[in-house]
């Protein structure tokens, strides 16, 4: 790999930390300016992750780049495997409709909206591409951070009520996560995650029962973030009140505490003494999760708190299926990753074009006269845009798609996701000889039902939407606002259509993440800059 291209790794946090800091020095009254630049920085992003992703997936690549030059684990370390590009091409894909979609009119209702997006993004991929935990905690503070001002965006007592609770919860997280980072260092000596998985099989006695301690306080953090019961009581206000580009942009929010808990459980609790630890508590506390988030959609008659409760059941269905342990079902679980947050985000956004022709009042995510800028309702009527052709028709179409992906019908990729996960726990037997557990049948039964409980839920609001209200006012929906829904649901059926090459990649990226052997090797050995192979560390091996 080229210097140029070795130089792409930092550049998904380099890109929106210069975005970001270059958008506060220019007026809030400058919006085109403001708005090229983020969308600029989100396509360069974007090309960036793509990138990183094609060169992840080629054999020998070298994705550890050492910040300042010094050697792991004393230095600052980014690493980019199969399971960090993922990622990265995940929560770039998600950034450019959410963006376009707020530049129709969400971008003007409060000050900063492009650098807290920007700085947002760099949180996330600050998350994904970090090789230890002190700067894993350093990146999840700028995203909160950031989140916090996303999520009160527009004002609005709803908001700010939902936000002062959502703040309040993640301020007592970091503290815990300090907690527990202190802690793990207390006891191995390091925060450096290849460097812990070399330590930990020399760590015993009271020194194990203090790391395990200290992990025991970092899961609940990610936990907290991933939203299992019963830690997730914040998750649906937060989400429901939040503006419908925020919503959508959070939708990935929650899969970054999925995300570290995969790379913890096997990169450094995959083998030894903690070999499985914390295992059975995402067992059955993913089932419980997913068993809260099928009641919350049955009984949710807003939409907004539907789409809420069903980023519980998302989660709830990957932690579940982590705490079975199984190399197939994880690959399933990682595609069902990615089509349930397209799925969401496009259901964010697309709910609010719903709810548009109805009583403002009586909606949860409904625009609001203040958040459009408007002083009255004689300057929305000369509102810039035109009325889409067949606007109910299209609405009603892609909320039909979110209805069959969140129930996981055939034929797009919901269904794909779910065959893949129930065939790789029933088809393969996870636990090899012998009959099925209990267990496995407990998350076959959940998942279908809580398929069938999605389906009825969107069915009920369909009928109610589109059928029942046909009094109602048409919406006016822009072009920039209906694109980036059509956009996530067709990345969907892209997805359905490549499902075969989609699935190799995942169970290729499963097999890396369960022998981490080669991660470890990479990190510790890494060449530093201007120092020749033979008389550096290590000649670095590709991830």
């Amino acid at each position: 790999m080229s210097g140029w291209q070795h130089h792409l790794i930092i550049a998904p946090i380099l890109i929106p930390l210069a975005a970001g800091a270059l958008l506060l020095f220019f007026d809030e009254r400058e919006r085109v300016l403001k708005a090229m630049i983020s969308v600029v920085s989100c396509l360069a992003l974007a090309a960036v992750a793509f990138n990183l992703f094609r060169l992840a997936a080629t054999d020998g690549f070298d994705g550890v780049y050492l910040l300042g030059n010094w050697p792991a684990p004393f230095g600052i370390v980014l690493v980019v495997d199969r399971l960090s590009a993922l990622m990265l091409v995940l929560a770039s894909i998600l950034a450019i409709p959410t963006l376009v979609y707020a530049l129709a009119r969400w971008h003007t209702a409060g000050a900063h909206f492009h650098s807290l997006f920007q700085f947002l993004l760099m949180g996330l991929n600050g998350a994904f591409l970090t090789g230890d935990l002190f700067n894993l905690f350093v990146f999840f503070e700028v995203m909160l951070a950031a989140s916090y001002g996303l999520l009160m965006h527009g004002s609005g007592s709803m908001r700010v009520k939902a936000g002062l609770h959502y703040i309040a919860v993640n301020l007592a997280a970091a503290l815990c996560f300090l907690i527990g980072v202190s802690a793990i260092y207390g006891s191995a000596g390091t925060l450096n995650m290849a460097d812990l998985a070399l330590r930990i099989g020399e760590i015993e006695g009271e020194r194990r029962m203090l790391l395990e301690a200290g992990a025991g306080i970092l899961g609940v953090v990610f936990l907290i973030k991933a939203g299992m019961w019963p830690l997730n009581f914040w998750l649906p206000g937060a989400y429901s009140a939040a503006t419908a580009p925020v919503a959508g942009i959070f939708a990935i929010m929650s899969k970054v505490g999925i995300y570290v808990i995969l790379r913890l459980s096997l990169l450094v609790f995959g083998q030894g003494a903690s070999a499985g630890l914390g295992l059975n508590v995402l067992l059955y506390g993913g089932m419980a999760t997913i068993a809260f988030g099928t009641i919350g959609v049955l009984a949710s008659q807003a939409l907004g708190r539907l789409a809420s409760y069903s980023v519980l059941v998302s989660s709830g269905t990957l932690l579940a299926v982590l705490g079975l342990n199984n190399g197939v079902v994880t690959a399933g679980a990682l595609f069902y990753m990615v089509s349930s947050t397209l799925t969401i985000a496009a259901f964010f956004l697309l709910i609010e074009l719903v709810e548009r022709g109805q009583d403002a009042g009586a909606s949860v995510l409904a625009v609001t006269m203040e958040a459009y800028g408007d002083a009255d309702e004689e300057e929305e009527e000369v509102e810039v845009g035109v009325t889409m052709p067949g606007t109910i028709a299209v609405l009603g179409i892609c909320f039909a798609a979110c209805g069959i992906l969140l129930s996981g019908l055939p034929p797009l990729s919901g269904f794909v996701a779910k065959f893949a996960m129930l065939t790789g726990m029933i088809g393969t037997n996870v636990a090899g000889e012998g009959p099925i557990p209990a267990s496995v049948w407990w998350i076959v039964g959940l998942l279908i039902l809580s398929g069938l409980a999605a389906l009825i839920s969107m069915t009920r609001a369909g009928i109610r939407t589109f059928w029942a209200s046909m009094e109602g006012t048409v919406p006016r929906v822009l072009v920039m606002e209906m694109a980036p829904v059509m956009l996530l649901i067709a990345l969907t059926l892209a997805l359905t259509i490549q499902a075969g090459p989609a699935m190799r990649y995942m169970e290729a990226t499963v097999q890396t993440l369960q022998q981490p052997a080669a991660y470890i090797d990479a990190v510790i050995n890494a060449r530093r800059a201007g120092v020749a192979e033979a008389g550096g560390p290590g000649g670095g091996g590709g991830i």
